[in-house]
């Protein structure tokens, strides 16, 4: 079977790691059109590099949670593919083999002239720091406004899931919202949180587990386990 997860940052809530935006506009204190926009690199680029730098140090003090495990978990037996609005590497920790981050990766930087032009990036990131022609290196990032490189490679995955379950996000910010459109007529879709809303006018049938992520996971587990699905 396979199964594609769409993540959010409820799914790493349980790890401690805020993200993206909470219900103020704000990441980790800051305004995001300033520190996750090209606008906001513009005007202060040393702020820019400083806020990563530190989402960068907070990665190697967190740990994946049970709901990161357990997905990691199902690729015993079958087709996992994550993919995921999260800049963190929780997913990775905990063993999953495909991952795909919509929204880039902390632990990767890049060209400002060679978007093609990314390096693995464990420590900080200062202006002068430049690829081998000399343009300056700046967050792996897709900030507001920039294009979702990944989109398409998602689409494609998501076309032949036998099952899609939803985590930690509701699915509202556009593309991310769009990969729906692209799952199969009547797949059935898992949505995993907390404080359900609604999260699209699906034509799949849907299932709610009104649970955080790990224990959702759990759930999740039997019932494919029971074949709930029918799949």
């Amino acid at each position: 079977m396979k199964i594609v997860f769409l993540t959010g940052a409820g799914m790493s809530a349980e790890s401690g790691i805020k993200t993206f935006r909470d219900a103020n506009g704000l990441w980790e204190g800051h305004d995001v059109m300033q520190v996750a926009s090209p606008e906001g690199w513009q005007q202060n680029p040393e702020l820019v590099l400083d806020f990563y730098n530190q989402r960068r140090k907070q990665l190697k003090e967190v740990q994946p949670n049970e709901g990161h495990l357990a997905i990691a978990s199902l690729e015993k037996e079958h087709e996992v593919w994550i993919i995921t609005q999260n800049v963190d590497n929780l997913h990775e920790k905990a063993g999953s083999s495909h991952i795909v981050h919509l929204h880039g990766e902390l632990t990767k930087v890049r060209s400002v002239h060679n978007e093609d032009y990314v390096l693995d990036w464990e420590n900080d990131l200062f202006l002068g720091d430049t690829d081998s022609d000399g343009h300056q290196l700046r967050p792996h990032i897709v900030w507001f406004g920039e294009m979702v490189p990944e989109l398409s490679r998602a689409q494609e995955i998501i076309r032949d899931a036998d099952l899609v379950v939803v985590i930690g996000t509701s699915l509202q910010v556009y593309p991310a919202a769009s990969l729906m459109h692209d799952a199969p007529y009547r797949c059935p879709v898992v949505y995993i949180d907390p404080k359900p809303s609604m999260i699209y006018d699906l034509i799949q049938p849907l299932h709610v587990i009104e649970k955080g992520a790990s224990e959702g996971m759990q759930q999740l587990i039997q019932w494919i386990a029971n074949e709930k699905f029918g799949i």
